[in-house]
């Protein structure tokens, strides 16, 4: 496949790889609260690849959590819960610093009365608002319930399943996502469906992009438009999530592990961020979803073998 975010994103993410690898080598026998620092830059590396594509950065975060053996005991394990909500920091930086001029529209929305910046704040509100509500009504079932590797399977294979049946439709139908609303034509119905469809990532492993990107496409939305939105909402969800999470376990957090290793994980989400945004974007509005179908199932079946066979 020749396409040209390729040729610097692959060795970019290979190199942060073998880094994060030998680092966790290094420091194999190093122990700090239960957070050794190449776990953490591997934790950095996966959240910060995975929180803007469609294949779900909670999936990919927990399991790598159950393969390095992490969160073992109450107090332990609501730490390092805690820390894969707050690494998200590292990601927002990173869309905070590609979508700039957005956030500067936004600003002038909200304090010089900027119309196109208003009615784009007022989307991302009307959009994040359904997650508030349901998310802390439901906090205890969600976090009780589904925060497994078989939830996050399901998960995986579910959105998998609904990307390559999705992919069939525009094909069948000759469907031109790049055609469609841009942003600024994006209206609070159109925001508030994918709100809710927002929502529908509670279940680990669905994933927040995925759900974001297709509800914003069902409803007329362009790819490019699609993104773009779903990584600014993203921005807004992802903070309020990050704050709770840091206000309500942050002691946890301090007490078990080493700040400065979990200061080096939001170092390394938000390079890896930067580089995984700027290659989506070009992928997704040159090929579509159907790469991350295939992968999503792929991921699955590899993490039933890890874990149940």
């Amino acid at each position: 496949m020749k396409n040209k975010y390729l040729r610097w994103w692959a060795p970019a993410v290979a190199g942060l790889m073998v880094l994060a690898a030998g680092a966790a080598v290094a420091d194999n026998a190093t122990d700090s609260g239960g957070l050794r620092m190449g776990q953490a830059v591997v934790f950095g590396v996966v959240e910060g690849l995975t929180e803007y594509l469609p294949i779900s950065s909670t999936g990919h975060l927990h399991v790598a959590k159950e393969i390095m053996g992490l969160g073992n005991g109450r107090e332990s394990d609501a730490a390092i819960n805690a820390y894969i909500v707050v690494i998200q920091f590292g990601a927002i930086i990173a869309i905070l610093v590609i979508c700039l001029n957005r956030f500067i529209s936004l600003y002038k929305g909200l304090f010089q009365g900027d119309a196109d910046g208003r009615k784009l704040l007022a989307n991302l509100i009307v959009a994040f608002l359904p997650a508030v509500v349901i998310g802390l009504a439901l906090e205890d079932q969600i976090k009780g319930s589904l925060f497994g590797t078989y939830p996050v399977i399901i998960g995986w294979v579910a959105g998998g399943l609904v990307i390559l049946g999705f992919a069939f439709l525009c094909r069948f139908r000759s469907i031109d996502l790049h055609r469609g609303k841009g942003l600024e034509d994006i209206r609070i119905p159109v925001a508030l469906f994918i709100g809710f469809a927002q929502c529908l990532a509670m279940w680990p492993g669905v994933s927040r992009s995925l759900a974001t990107i297709l509800g914003a496409l069902f409803m007329g939305v362009s790819m490019a438009a699609a993104v773009e939105f779903s990584c600014l909402l993203g921005a807004v969800t992802l903070s309020a999530a990050s704050i709770y999470d840091l206000l309500k376990h942050g002691r946890e957090m301090m007490q078990v592990f080493d700040f400065s290793y979990m200061a080096l994980g939001l170092v390394f989400a938000f390079i890896s961020a930067v580089l995984s945004v700027k290659w989506m974007v070009g992928y997704l509005n040159r090929y579509g979803l159907e790469l991350f179908g295939y992968y999503r199932i792929l991921i699955a079946c590899v993490a039933w073998w890890l874990f149940y066979m």
